[in-house]
């Protein structure tokens, strides 16, 4: 299984990798900086490029049997098993999913309610919430958003046990989707002072680095199923 760099350090750009395997699901590194579909949050972009100068354009990244494939663009060939190359992602599309993921965990403090579903993208994200009567608007939800975002908070994962986390439910908000456990240890991400949950997804160090947001839509898809769509102002 690839060494998941991007775990360590989600501001690592690009990384040096052998391919170990090439098959129909993508190719195949000892490690890497690039994230697999996962959480909410898409699968990085970016290229694979050999010694040689050859550049091979990563189109997805997903799991696979355990392991993380680099999905090649359509119509690229691959590297070769055992080839070094250097693994670069999309940083501008990679910075954004961070900035929009932390946004998200900062909203889900703000609206009380259990988390249904929600999806990352570099454009707009969203969260679903199972909300009773009291809806709060888009423009209260703006603007306590922006609020907690200024504060300038640390943002930190950290590790808990499999028997932790069992004993401690609220740090699961999603309701659909439970945190991959089995392993011994779950990460967390805490936004220090603001929320703290199960999540493996990358994210930036502190909320000033997320800038503005704006609630740009709240929908209604269910009897007590609420959407918020946020983007980024900047």
């Amino acid at each position: 299984m690839a060494e998941e760099l991007f775990r360590q350090d989600a501001y690592l750009k690009s990384c040096e990798a052998t391919v170990v395997a090439v098959d129909d699901k993508g190719v195949r590194l000892d490690r890497t900086v690039f994230y697999p579909t996962g959480g909410g949050q898409p699968g990085d972009c970016g290229t694979l490029t050999l010694a040689d100068g050859r550049s091979v354009a990563i189109a997805d990244t997903v799991k696979a049997d355990g392991d993380i494939a680099h999905v090649p663009a359509q119509g690229a060939t691959p590297p070769a098993v055992g080839d070094t190359v250097t693994a670069t992602v999309d940083w501008d599309r990679r910075y954004r999913h961070m900035r929009m993921h932390t946004a998200l965990h900062v909203m889900s403090a703000v609206i009380k309610g259990n988390v249904t579903g929600g999806q990352v993208s570099a454009d707009k994200s969203r969260l679903d919430f199972n909300l009773g009567a009291e809806v709060p608007t888009r423009e209260h939800v703006t603007q306590e958003v922006n609020r907690l975002i200024g504060l300038d908070r640390p943002v930190t994962p950290r590790w808990i046990s499999d028997e932790e986390l069992a004993a401690r439910p609220e740090l699961v908000k999603t309701m659909s989707v439970r945190p991959p456990s089995g392993a011994g240890q779950v990460r967390l991400l805490e936004i220090d002072g603001i929320d703290l949950q199960a999540c493996g997804g990358t994210h930036v160090a502190r909320t000033s680095e997320i800038g503005t947001i704006e609630c740009v839509k709240v929908e209604n898809k269910g009897k007590m199923n609420r959407r918020f769509i946020i983007a980024l102002a900047d």
